[in-house]
């Protein structure tokens, strides 16, 4: 930075100038430094630009702002002493901002996302601004993500309505994706999908609507089906889609090939254009066009952008008057030798996996825990009417030993140095997540793939069922009835099954005649004493393994879901719903 001009200046010339990094905020409580300033004026001067008819500070905003309580008190327009920048030089006052703020309040994520931005937008590189604040040049490509978000969900952000692994998971999602998650969040009657469930709406799923085709949908030939309750119909081959889409793609790679552009570059399907790795620059300064593909079928074609390192190289050239030698740059395949080529590898490398089971394990164990083009994985993402409900399970002991499970996994990846697998569809990170599974021993594998399994475990269907079945759960190990269980209780009916099942039949018909509130009451105090004299728990027969109904011929989700597949492992299993006698049946009849 330059040797500013040290000047006394009137302070209703000073303004706080945009380029201050706490420029906007409310003013600072300034009570611990306005008696001094009284008693002995100001004795740091503060630091300005030249910014229209004014002056912008730069640093010393909370001194300026005693300054104005004590012009108030006085009546009087002060003479403030004042160090002046050279005009022009923007950057150096930012750095000068972030010095001040910095050393004396540590600044927030998205304070960071604004003092980094703005260097950046001064022409600072990555790595500088990596220097300057002496952190990893990861960390500031991290922070500087934070501008492909919208600015309601930036803001949602910097007011701590949502956590940082949902922002995160947000600066993977394209404009209508984010602006889809904020009428989920802005919704009374849905929820938004957040932290790892959030990474995962984003980047896990498989569903292809017409409004992403490049191609005109009347020629189309693919299946296509009607969403009822979406305003788009969605393609049911994605294959065919990709087949149709790839063709417009490559009749535009052609045309901005004609129009004189340097390169057109295509991005393998999934992966993310990191906008903060490039510069972006002119058609004529050598600039290329970024094909970025979407595994939801968005494309998009950013033009004029280079790699920050191309741009610099170009700089150079252009400064010292050199040419680079024109070379023949044509691919040394032609697209039908580039098949042949491929599908032969991709031939032999399946024959290679069914020879090795222990590597194609982990292979498979990388794609669940990743996804790629032909793998939609997605985890599940509990939904309930009640909110009660969502908390009951999310403070229970079996998600407790989910989030454990998930440690202990993530654990063993950082272990080896390997980034925490994330479903993207990213074929390098996929890649990533296979060579550490390749270190891991055969129980550290079946580890890993057991947490992939329970995290992408659908609920309320039959393989629920057959899992409880097949591990011999005991639920009462996980499970006792809690409050949410007991509001939830509406049925006087099914109340009047369970005090015959926990306590007696004769008891049920004695409650037969009082309110279902008395009933519950009466349910849960009999449970408490049933706990405390037999030291046994009860459960309801939705809760035994397998489920039982007890309402003989009552629709009852559990026990319908496994009486559908309870042939395949029982083998004298009869149909429940028709033979067997209910809870009800075998201890109130």
């Amino acid at each position: 930075m330059s040797q500013p001009d040290l000047i006394h200046l009137p302070l209703s010339a000073l303004s706080i100038s945009k380029l201050n990094m706490r420029h906007g905020r409310k003013a600072p409580d300034v009570s611990d430094i306005l008696p001094s300033i009284r008693e002995k004026g100001l004795r740091q001067t503060l630091l300005v630009r030249r910014e229209g008819d004014g002056y912008g500070i730069v640093a010393g905003r909370r001194r300026f702002f005693a300054l104005q309580q004590i012009a108030k008190e006085t009546g009087s327009d002060l003479l403030v002493p004042c160090a002046v920048m050279v005009e022009g030089d923007a950057a150096s006052a930012i750095e000068a901002s972030i010095i001040e703020n910095v050393a004396r309040l540590p600044a927030t994520e998205m304070e960071q996302y604004t003092a980094f931005r703005k260097l950046h937008d001064e022409g600072r590189g990555v790595g500088e601004i990596a220097a300057f604040f002496g952190v990893t040049e990861l960390n500031v490509r991290r922070v500087l993500a934070l501008a492909a978000l919208s600015a309601p969900i930036r803001k949602l952000y910097a007011d701590e309505e949502i956590d940082r692994e949902t922002v995160r998971a947000l600066t993977l999602a394209t404009p209508a994706q984010q602006t889809d998650w904020l009428k989920l969040w802005n919704s009374e009657t849905e929820r938004a999908p957040m932290g790892r469930a959030c990474r995962a709406w984003i980047t896990g799923g498989s569903a292809i609507t017409t409004d992403k085709a490049l191609f005109d949908l009347a020629g189309y030939t693919g299946a296509v089906t009607a969403d009822l309750f979406g305003e788009t119909a969605v393609f049911a081959d994605a294959a065919a889609f990709w087949q149709a889409q790839g063709a417009v793609i490559a009749e535009r790679v052609e045309g901005y090939q004609q129009r004189g552009w340097a390169d057109v570059i295509l991005m393998e399907r999934g992966a993310y254009f990191q906008r903060w790795d490039y510069v972006q620059t002119t058609k004529k300064q050598g600039g290329k066009v970024i094909v970025e593909q979407r595994h939801d079928g968005t494309v998009t074609f950013h033009e004029g952008w280079l790699k920050a390192a191309e741009a610099r190289k170009a700089r150079t050239a252009t400064v010292s008057g050199e040419t680079a030698p024109e070379a023949d740059m044509r691919p040394e395949m032609s697209g039908p030798m580039a098949d042949y080529i491929g599908l032969h590898r991709h031939a032999v490398a399946q024959a290679s996996l069914i020879r090795n089971p222990a590597i194609a394990m982990r292979l498979m164990a990388a794609h669940a825990l990743c996804g790629s083009s032909l793998w939609n994985v997605r985890l599940h993402w509990p939904g309930a009417v009640k909110e009660a409900t969502l908390s009951s399970v999310e403070g229970g002991s079996a998600a407790a030993e989910l989030v454990t499970a998930r440690e202990g996994v993530e654990t063993l990846f950082e272990a080896l140095g390997a980034p925490v697998p994330r479903r993207s569809g990213d074929a390098y990170h996929l890649c990533e997540s296979f060579a550490a599974l390749l270190a891991m021993s055969d129980a550290e594998v079946l580890q890993v793939m057991a947490l992939a399994m329970a995290e992408t475990l659908d609920s309320g269907g039959p393989v629920v069922e057959v899992a409880l079945h097949a591990c011999g759960t005991d639920l009462a190990e996980f499970w006792k009835p809690d409050e949410a269980f007991f509001d939830l209780l509406r049925d006087k009916r099914v109340i009047t099954a369970f005090i015959a099942d926990a306590v007696s039949p004769e008891t049920a018909r004695e409650a037969g005649d009082a309110t279902t509130k008395a009933q519950k009451a009466q349910l849960a105090e009999a449970l408490a004493a049933r706990e405390t004299s037999l030291d046994s728990a009860w459960l309801p027969g939705w809760m035994h393994v397998p489920p039982m109904r007890h309402l003989d011929g009552a629709a009852c989700p559990p026990a319908d879901a496994w009486n559908r597949i309870a042939g395949l492992f029982e083998a004298d299993a009869v149909d429940q719903f028709d033979a067997a006698p209910s809870i009800c049946e075998a201890t109130v009849a």
